[in-house]
């Protein structure tokens, strides 16, 4: 529901061009930045103007004023604050198909400015929202009360590789994959790889704890962060943490900032764990007649004392639509899909490889395929990394993309309760993502009009997960999606010790306020918390 924001000029088109001329009020520059508000979304049916609103804040009660605009003009200068309409459309959104404009941005050079732009903004009680790539799925990077948008991609350097003692040093900005790029010519590994590591960056990866298909083996992006350089809300710079494998020395204020969502500190450098690179690498595929025997083969393999790399699954929607987008030749009756893969030594993962796939055939597999080379490899990984943009397949009038997670074994009952929930509700529901880990990607694809359907579908897939001892995130956070079902998962004790931590280290509530907290007596009093609920129409 529309509640606090206004619904404004939705940007969904089939023609940027039209949908930038919507936003700007006049025919878009093609050589300025006007180029940034020209996007391409999916090419299903226009869902009238709400499938990707722009939501814009009440007045709050300090607002930007000219002084304020001074005096962050003398902290950063010039080139580095805008306010045009452009900028803030550029950088209102991210992949939550949420916007909200922030009243300025702000392209920080230096820590130091930073330190003094946030000090500024506590004194002006005026929100400040860091900001990495906007590849967030939940809302955790839009200004849903205005102030300043905080682009910290500037930040991009690797400033260290230390070979002796298995660290790298970095600021936010770096992107994922550049990292895994720069390590792994020294012969290091750094594992987190979310599906976005081609264009997320480390700073986001760490405020939302981001997790990726290496989970099951490697972990998440926690247990690769020993020690963070963070900037408060107040413009106090503190250094967590060390290079030191073992470090007691107090609270563990590493771990409060991951996955914080940017609502403590502003990450400003980080210290990562390397691990040296696997010698090499085996990849299978499989393909099963029935989900059960696809989480079968999960729980056996683990069973047998292997620990893949990645297991990913697809079950028979997601397999569907990749068959229309790759013709990949998947077995005619497939109603699950897996691609596993092992890393380490040669010997060994040749071994456990034909281990896996002894597995796969005695759980009925219907097609098992080793890949023979690299080549093979990166064709196998095809199905998987298509799944995304194959889903248009099935024309939905809008993608409700929730992760969940639940313990491993559970997979084959949460499947079965997601279908009986998609024949209750007549909505089509897709479902993929990390078998090793439980880690659900499930797509919401209602593709036709109302939506209260998809929305009831969405909450009874919450309420099946938590009855089976799961959460409603596994990896892309809370932001605005999900603040309103943390209660499912939290006890009112926790959500209040929440609380207490946020008012500490931000009295003033102005670092990424409307964030991950439900709004119950924790509003900053001075702007609508971004309300819109993206299953209705106006």
């Amino acid at each position: 529901m529309l509640t606090d924001c206004q619904n404004h000029v939705g940007l969904q088109s089939p023609a940027p061009f039209e949908a930038a001329e919507k936003w700007l009020g006049r025919s878009p520059d093609l050589s300025s930045t006007d180029v940034k508000v020209m996007f391409v979304f999916d090419t299903g049916k226009r869902r009238n103007n709400n499938a990707f609103p722009l939501m814009q804040p009440q007045p709050r009660t300090v607002t930007m004023d000219a002084q304020f605009s001074r005096s962050c003009l003398e902290i950063v200068g010039a080139d580095n604050l805008s306010d045009t309409q452009e900028e803030r459309i550029t950088y209102a959104y991210d992949a939550s198909k949420k916007k909200c404009l922030p009243d300025a941005v702000v392209f920080a050079q230096t820590v130091e400015q930073i330190a003094r732009i946030l000090a500024l903004a506590d004194e002006h009680r005026s929100p400040v929202v860091p900001r990495g790539a906007g590849s967030g799925m939940t809302g955790g990077s839009i200004p849903v009360e205005g102030g300043i948008a905080l682009v910290l991609n500037g930040f991009n350097r690797i400033l260290e590789v230390d070979t002796d003692n298995l660290v790298a040093v970095v600021e936010p900005g770096v992107v994922t994959h550049d990292l895994h790029k720069a390590v792994e010519i020294h012969g290091l590994f750094y594992p987190p790889d979310p599906a976005s590591m081609t264009f997320s960056t480390i700073g986001g990866n760490i405020a939302e704890n981001s997790g990726g298909m290496r989970a099951v083996k490697y972990g998440v992006t926690k247990d690769y962060v020993l020690g963070l350089e963070v900037v408060l809300p107040n413009g106090d710079i503190v250094h967590t943490g060390s290079k030191c494998i073992k470090d007691v020395v107090g609270y563990n204020l590493t771990q409060l900032f991951v996955g914080s969502e940017g609502t403590l500190g502003v990450i400003t450098k980080a210290i990562l764990k390397l691990l040296p690179l696997p010698e090499a690498k085996a990849t299978l595929t499989a393909v099963f007649p029935s989900i059960v025997a696809a989480g079968r083969t999960v729980s056996d393999v683990v069973r047998r004392k292997i620990i893949p790399t990645t297991m990913e699954f697809l079950d028979k929607h997601t397999i569907w639509s990749v068959e229309q987008y790759l013709d990949f030749g998947l077995p005619k009756g497939a109603e699950a899909f897996m691609l596993i893969e092992l890393d380490g030594d040669q010997d060994l993962i040749d071994k456990n490889i034909l281990r896996v796939k002894e597995v796969c055939e005695a759980n009925g597999a219907l097609a098992v395929n080793i890949a023979s080379d690299a080549a093979e490899q990166e064709e196998l990984w095809r199905a998987r990394r298509s799944v995304s943009a194959s889903l248009a397949h099935h024309k939905p009038i809008t993608k409700i993309n929730e992760d969940i997670v639940i313990p491993r074994a559970s997979i084959p009952e949460m499947i079965e309760a997601i279908e009986e929930i998609s024949r209750e509700s007549g909505v089509l529901i897709a479902n993929f993502g990390h078998a090793g880990d439980g880690n659900i990607h499930v797509n919401v694809l209602p593709q036709q009009e109302p939506l209260d359907k998809a929305k009831w579908a969405v909450e009874a897939i919450f309420k099946k997960t938590v009855q089976l001892g799961g959460r409603i995130s596994g990896e892309h956070g809370i932001g605005t999606s999900k603040k309103d079902y943390m209660t499912m998962n939290l006890e009112p004790s926790a959500l209040n010790l929440m609380r207490t931590i946020k008012m500490a280290v931000d009295p003033n509530n102005i670092l990424n306020p409307g964030k991950m907290l439900p709004d119950a007596g924790f509003t900053s009093g001075k702007a609508g918390i971004c309300g819109v609920d993206s299953y209705e129409t106006p």
